[in-house]
């Protein structure tokens, strides 16, 4: 599966967004300590912008930066054959950047491209707003490899969208702790957080803890009890 079969499964810009928003409120009341996390989202990235982040703590990510224009996804496995660094000198992938429209070229000089001055991609994906879908570069992905630019597992819970998806993740990442599932449903479907539904999912946190993530995330929030 490669960026190409993604850009044919991943949902319209407002479920992409939706769902990041989930993800992030989730990830935060699992894990108070940000530097932890895997998942993050920004409401107020920019102006007019917001940004949806997943980082699975060995060098691999993935960015994803909405604006009034539509969406440009980044993605980087450390360890694809695609790696920047697999050629010399090193430089994208031939066909990742080369066909990025320019309404989406400013976005990819901000630091949600760009890391230390390089480019660190494997997999870019665009959507501009009256588009019917997602577009990535013509690209000769290196044979034999069955995820070679890594955009199938890292934007897996993006393309998968059930809350049974993260429960499984989560319950893996953040283990031994159980994750009540029923919970996970209701911030997959964006309902307002309740102290009731906080402390399912992490008994020693509370609204006013979290009202830092919930402004950041842009979460509704139910009046505090």
């Amino acid at each position: 599966m490669t960026a190409q079969d993604v850009a044919r499964q991943l949902p319209d810009i407002p479920v992409v967004r939706d769902r990041s928003r989930s993800l992030a409120m989730l990830d935060a009341i699992l894990m108070p300590k940000w530097e932890y996390r895997c998942y993050s989202f920004d409401a107020h990235w920019g102006p007019g912008q917001q940004r949806a982040s997943m980082r699975a703590g060995t060098g691999d990510e993935y960015a994803i930066v909405f604006s009034p224009v539509g969406a440009l996804v980044r993605v980087f496995d450390h360890e694809s054959p695609m790696s920047p660094w697999a050629l010399k000198p090193s430089r994208p992938w031939p066909g990742v950047l080369d066909s990025v429209p320019a309404v989406f070229q400013a976005r990819m000089q901000e630091p949600a491209f760009v890391s230390e001055g390089s480019f660190s991609v494997t997999a870019c994906l665009w959507r501009q707003t009256a588009d019917d879908r997602w577009h990535v570069g013509a690209i000769d992905f290196p044979a034999g490899y069955a995820d070679p630019d890594g955009s199938a597992w890292l934007l897996e819970l993006l393309l998968d969208g059930s809350p049974e998806a993260y429960h499984r993740f989560a319950e893996h990442y953040y283990e031994p702790r159980p994750v009540d599932l029923a919970a996970v449903r209701e911030i997959y479907a964006l309902r307002p957080l309740t102290r009731e539904l906080v402390t399912t999912l992490n008994r020693s946190l509370t609204l006013k803890d979290l009202a830092a993530d919930i402004a950041e995330i842009g979460y509704p929030a139910a009046a505090r009890r």
